[in-house]
C-alpha cells in the first residue's frame, strides 16, 4: 500500500510539472530562459499574504525559479528601498494600493525600461501608469464594513454617507489605517480633499478623527476586527469585507458603499529600478498581468475585481454589488500622483498633537 501511495505522489507531482510547463510555454521562451538564467527572485507585497504566498509558489513552479517573497504594506515598502539608496533588497514590487507606486517613482526607485506584453490585456488606460513605472492587477472600492449586531446593540443605524462618520454617536466605533504606513488611508486622503477641496477636506478628516478608536498599520486591519465586534464600523476596501463573510463566516458584517461617493484603489506591479535579477522581474509582471496569476486570487480569499479581459473575474465580487462602475468618476489620479506625500503631510500637520497618541498602530 505505502509503494502505491508513493507512486501515486510521484505520478501527480509528475503531473503538476507538466502543467506548468504548458502554462510557462505561454511566455516569450527568450524572457523565460534570461530569467531562469538570473536563477532567483525576491518579491516584497502589499496584498493579502495568502495571496501574495499563492502567486509565488505558482511562478516558481511555472518557471523553476526559486522565489522569495515578503509581505509589507504600501507604507512600508518605499521607505524600505529608499533607505537603500539605489541596491534594494526586492526585485519587484506586487500588490497593494497605487498611490504609494506613484511615490516611488516620482522619488526614483521604480524601473519603466520594460513594457509587459501582457499589458495590452488591460481594459482601461487608468489602470497603468502613464509613464510605465507599474501596471494594475486589478481594482477594489473603498467604503464601510460594518457589524450589524453591533449596531443593533447600541440602537444605531449603519452610515451612509462619508459626513454620516461625523456623527457624535459614532465617537471611538471607527477603525481606519494609519496615513503613513497604509495605502488605502492615503486614498483616503486623496478621496476627501480632491471630493471637498482641499481645506474642508483637511477640516473633515479632523473632525473624523474625534470618531476614530484605532489606526491599524495595514489597511486591510480594520475589515479584520469588524466581524468579531472588536470594530464596530470598519473604513477600507469592501472585497476585504468579502472575505471575512465568505471566508471567515462572518455574516453579521454589512457592506456599504457611500451614498456620495467613493473612490477605488489599483493593485499594481512594479520593478525596482536596480532590481539584481531584472530579468525574473520581468517575467513575474508578465505572470501577474496573466490569467495563470489573477485568477488565483478569489481562491485565497482576495476578491477584487480584475483588470485584464482575460481573467475570470470572481463571482463573490459581483454577488454582493461592489461593481467598479459606481464609483466617483470624477478621481483625479493624476493630481493624487503628484501630491499624495503633501496631503498626507498636511493632515499630520492640522492633527498637530493629537497624532502623537492617535496613530499608534494595532
Amino acid at each position: 500500500m505505502k509503494k502505491l501511495l508513493a507512486l501515486l505522489l510521484v505520478a501527480m507531482m509528475a503531473l503538476t510539472s507538466v502543467a506548468a510547463l504548458a502554462d510557462a510555454a505561454d511566455f516569450d521562451p527568450e524572457l523565460v530562459k534570461a530569467a531562469q538564467g538570473d536563477g532567483e527572485l525576491i518579491v516584497y507585497g502589499s496584498c493579502e499574504e495568502p495571496y501574495l504566498a499563492a502567486a509565488c509558489q505558482k511562478f516558481q513552479e511555472m518557471f523553476g525559479i526559486k522565489t522569495q517573497f515578503q509581505r509589507l504594506s504600501t507604507g512600508e515598502v518605499p521607505t524600505k528601498i529608499e533607505e537603500e539608496n539605489g541596491n534594494p533588497s526586492a526585485d519587484v514590487w506586487f500588490g497593494g494600493t497605487n498611490n504609494p507606486y506613484d511615490t516611488a517613482a516620482a522619488k526614483g526607485l521604480l524601473d519603466n525600461s520594460y513594457v509587459p506584453a501582457n499589458a495590452a490585456h488591460l481594459t482601461k488606460d487608468i489602470y497603468k501608469d502613464p509613464n510605465g513605472y507599474w501596471y494594475g492587477i486589478y481594482t477594489g472600492i473603498l467604503g464601510f464594513m460594518v457589524n450589524k449586531d453591533e449596531l443593533a446593540r447600541k440602537g444605531l443605524e449603519a452610515p451612509k454617507t462619508w459626513d454620516d462618520l461625523l456623527k457624535p454617536e459614532y465617537k471611538d466605533l471607527i477603525w481606519l489605517s494609519n496615513y503613513n504606513t497604509a495605502g488605502t488611508a492615503k486614498l483616503v486622503v486623496n478621496t476627501m480633499l480632491q471630493m471637498k477641496g482641499h481645506d474642508e477636506g483637511i477640516k473633515y478628516l479632523v473632525n473624523l478623527d474625534k470618531n476614530i478608536q484605532v489606526y491599524t498599520k495595514s489597511g486591510s486591519g480594520p475589515s479584520k476586527n469588524v466581524g468579531i465586534g472588536e470594530c464596530t464600523i470598519g473604513i477600507g476596501f469592501l472585497h476585504d469585507g468579502i472575505t471575512q463573510i465568505v471566508d471567515n463566516g462572518y455574516e453579521n458584517i454589512q457592506l456599504i458603499i457611500p451614498e456620495d461617493g467613493t473612490s477605488c484603489e489599483i493593485g499594481p506591479v512594479a520593478i525596482f529600478k536596480g532590481a539584481k535579477h531584472v530579468n525574473a522581474a520581468r517575467l513575474f509582471v508578465e505572470f501577474a498581468l496573466s490569467p495563470d496569476c489573477v485568477n488565483m486570487a478569489a481562491g485565497t480569499g482576495s476578491y477584487q475585481f480584475l483588470v485584464i479581459d482575460n481573467a475570470t473575474q470572481p463571482k463573490e465580487a459581483a454577488e454582493f454589488g461592489l461593481d467598479p462602475s459606481l464609483v466617483w468618476d470624477g478621481y483625479d489620479f493624476a493630481d493624487a500622483a503628484a501630491n499624495t506625500a503633501q496631503y498626507v503631510e498636511d493632515v499630520m500637520n492640522a492633527l498637530g498633537n493629537a497624532a502623537d497618541d492617535r496613530f499608534q498602530t494595532k
